[in-house]
């Protein structure tokens, strides 16, 4: 499981982003000052690190200097959003540097390409009788490859990622096609019924009643 660090002193804002990021699986801690950050860094090992700039205690730039030796992947989450201020974020060694206030889509998005950066997210997952390559974005089923658009090959890595989790079709839309989902929408229904044959999950993506999906995997 991946373990993620959030260092930010907005408290609603951090428990959004810890809600958020545990709906994915994974596992957060959170920090409310550069100087507890510290402290925890010291104690803990962790995957990730989620920065705020403007910091008590501590500040985002001046911990950077802390972690750099460490060989965490940072991503800074700050309303500083001079060109200066990025550069300097940048230059200080994080992957990442994202602009208050941001969409948690774009985060999680963010996120999954700085974990594949360090490979620290499975490149390959096999689920459901498939073979998912997230590195070339190809799918096997047994030795055949499975051909997929690009919105069904991100359907079935969110199914693929959330196995036995009811998911809302709000929510699907959401992560797959990103904005709120349209009133009377059939855009998940569509796809979810075309991505069950292709891949033959028919019996394994079940409906789930006045909800939206849930991909049932035999253990």
């Amino acid at each position: 499981m991946i373990r993620v660090l959030i260092v930010d002193d907005e408290k609603p804002i951090s428990s959004l982003i810890r809600m958020s990021l545990t709906k994915e699986g994974f596992r957060c801690t959170c920090a409310f000052d550069g100087a507890e950050a510290a402290d925890l860094l010291e104690k803990n090992t962790y995957d990730l690190i989620l920065l705020d700039v403007m910091l008590p205690e501590v500040d985002g730039f001046e911990l950077m200097e802390y972690i750099r030796p460490l060989e965490i992947p940072v991503i800074f989450l700050t309303a500083k959003g001079a060109v200066a201020d990025r550069v300097k974020g940048l230059r200080l060694g994080a992957e990442d540097y994202i602009v208050k206030p941001f969409d948690t889509v774009e985060l999680l998005a963010r996120i999954d390409v700085v974990l594949r950066r360090y490979k620290k997210c499975d490149m390959v997952l096999e689920t459901g009788g498939l073979k998912i390559d997230t590195a070339s974005m190809r799918v096997w089923r047994g030795e055949e490859e499975v051909s997929l658009t690009k919105t069904e090959y991100d359907l079935l890595l969110l199914f693929a990622r959330n196995p036995g989790r009811a998911m809302y079709r709000e929510t699907i839309y959401e992560r797959v096609w990103g904005g709120d989902y349209p009133f009377g929408s059939k855009a998940v229904d569509l796809h979810v019924q075309r991505l069950r044959k292709k891949v033959g999950w028919e019996t394994m993506l079940q409906a789930v009643n006045r909800v939206g999906y849930r991909l049932e995997v035999k253990p």
